[in-house]
């Protein structure tokens, strides 16, 4: 989670520094804009690799949490927790 937020956050730097965000002394061109170039080279990367396997990983817990929550009840005790610890 952390490398598709962080990769995010790069990449709108860059939008956010060419837009004028931080003053016109930091347009294109600036120091701040060229470091916001090398941030968007690196962001990118991150944001587009960890987001997509973020994906499958949240959609392979919710059918797994499908698949297995009616042994799960069947197990439990009806105050909650195992039944072979109460």
């Amino acid at each position: 989670i952390s490398m598709s937020n962080s990769g995010g956050a790069w990449d709108n730097s860059k939008k956010y520094i060419s837009a004028g965000g931080l003053g016109k002394e930091f347009v294109k061109g600036s120091e701040a804009h060229k470091n916001s170039v090398t941030g968007d080279t690196v962001g990118d990367p991150l944001k587009d690799t960890s987001g997509p396997a973020l994906n499958i990983v949240m959609k392979l817990t919710a059918i797994i949490s499908l698949v297995f929550g009616s042994a799960i009840n069947d197990y439990s005790a009806p105050d909650g927790g195992p039944w072979w610890l109460q």
